[in-house]
């Protein structure tokens, strides 16, 4: 059977061209619509203001329709990828969020750079190959860190190639390789707590605190990643043959690496500047303009190091910022094309006439009749399945959070709730999404057909939706916001 590849799949810009296309003819099919708002005061004395489902107010006139081209501030079909990249400002999507994006980026690419957290990644392969007893459980939990803290997904195919000799040598099938690597990072990007590109996107564009709720998703964290250690454990002792010693030494050479001083330092930066983030959220208050920056400070600062201690020169530092942005610049595209949809659909002001409040007004009438945990649960199902289409977090955010926000606020459920509706729906999937070139290369490296992943994944997918939606519905109950 022939292994399929991302590449088969459509395009994630292709599918979201045939969604604008949807967006424009809908303007001659459908209506807009507006909301009243009405304020909400909490227990501290706050005033916000919310949709009034109540209160919902359509137009048939044709203003609304959308041309093939438009030469004023009205967004047309050949307009919308323009108008979407610079529409908002520093502070959010698109302008904001594009900017955030490309710059996190670049300051990763240069601390990816310089090889540090390879190389101590790699040098505790090399002590822990010899108490093989830490060695799965130990990797796991890193890479699952690393799926939270930054959100690792395309490094786990160079780890898959790299330990795949040394687990075979040790008697663990290639599948416990991807477990290891793979499936452990998408543990972590699902319930991560501060991931830039994921939870902290979908926040903003929400208007939730960034980094706000984050004891639920720790603690989720931390169960997810010890469910999913034990079913990794499980698998790797069932289909474990022979040590072969001979390989096991063969392999002591290769992976003979050293952290230096000059690897801790970097990571000693990562880490300062990750608790200077926190720091300065909780604290602080600080948003996208400034979180971007932080990180920018953490790209002059390890290529600075870099620099002295003569491992990369100032023109490979620029490079390297330049290659970290633009790995992440179609996630920066489609997060401004996306912005256009909205756009071409009325904008998402709810006071304003626009098709997406009329979508908004009949998807709530029908989640409204729902118990608040089934409304979520859609939410959760419906974010699993866009996960097909758009497999980028940051690019999935910015299409469905628009509608997902406004909609939880008709749904009776807090913004918090339809953020991790979003994030468990677009992380915990990627395991068996076939448009994941993540998942596909590691599947590659591993010559495993994605027929035979998906007969051993199937099940423990089917546990990590349970768990997922049993999350869900403790936030929905204790009203997590």
């Amino acid at each position: 059977m022939k292994l399929p590849t991302a590449r088969a799949m459509p395009d994630a810009f292709v599918i979201l061209f045939f969604i604008v296309l949807a967006a424009a003819i809908s303007s001659y099919l459908f209506p807009a619509g507006w909301f009243a708002m009405v304020d909400i005061v909490d227990s501290a004395g706050n005033i916000t203001q919310r949709i009034d489902p109540q209160q919902f107010f359509m137009t048939y006139d044709n203003a609304h329709h959308v041309s093939l081209f438009s030469a004023n501030d009205k967004t047309g079909l050949t307009n919308f990828a323009f108008d979407g990249m610079t529409s908002g400002d520093r502070m959010g999507s698109a302008v904001g969020v594009m900017a955030f994006i490309l710059i996190v980026g670049g300051a990763f690419g240069v601390v990816m750079d310089t090889g540090a957290i390879t190389q101590c990644i790699m040098a505790m392969i090399t002590k822990l190959q010899r108490s093989q007893v830490l060695l799965i459980p130990l990797l796991f939990i890193i890479f699952s860190l690393s799926g939270a803290i930054y959100g690792m997904s395309e490094e786990a195919i160079a780890f898959c190639i790299v330990l795949l000799p040394l687990f075979q040598a040790l008697g663990y099938s290639a599948a416990t390789v991807v477990m290891v690597t793979y499936l452990s990072t998408q543990i972590g990007f699902a319930t991560s707590w501060m991931n830039p590109f994921s939870v902290a996107i979908a926040q903003g564009i929400a208007g939730v605190p960034l980094m706000s709720g984050a004891g639920l998703r720790i603690a989720a964290w931390f169960v997810f990643t010890v469910v999913g250690l034990i079913f990794t454990l499980r698998y790797a002792k069932k289909h474990r043959s022979t040590v072969d010693t001979t390989l096991v030494q063969a392999n002591d050479k290769p992976l003979n690496n050293q952290c230096s001083s000059f690897d801790i330092l970097v990571l000693l930066c990562l880490l300062g500047v990750i608790m200077w983030v926190i720091w300065g959220v909780v604290s602080q208050g600080y948003y996208i303009p400034q979180i971007a920056s932080q990180f920018f400070a953490l790209a002059l600062v390890v290529g600075l190091i870099a620099v002295i201690w003569r491992k990369r020169s100032l023109n490979q530092i620029s490079s390297a910022f330049q290659k970290g942005a633009s790995e992440l610049l179609p996630a920066a595209m489609i997060v401004g094309f996306a912005k256009g949809v909205v756009l071409l659909l009325g904008g998402d002001d709810p006071q304003q006439p626009s098709i997406l409040n009329t979508a908004l007004h009949y998807a709530g009438e029908s989640l409204a009749t729902l118990p608040d945990v089934t409304s979520a649960i859609v939410m959760y199902i419906f974010q699993s399945i866009m996960n097909f289409f758009v497999a980028s977090g940051s690019g999935q955010a910015a299409l469905t959070m628009p509608i997902m926000a406004p909609l939880s606020d008709i749904a009776g459920v807090t913004r918090q709730v339809s953020v991790l509706c979003f994030q468990l729906g677009d992380g915990l999937t990627n395991l068996v999404i076939p448009t994941s070139a993540s998942l596909m290369g590691c599947l590659g490296v591993a010559k495993i057909s994605y027929a035979q992943w998906l007969a051993l994944i199937w099940r423990f997918q089917l546990l990590l939706t349970l768990m997922a939606s049993t999350v869900i519905l403790f936030a929905v109950i204790t009203g997590y916001s």
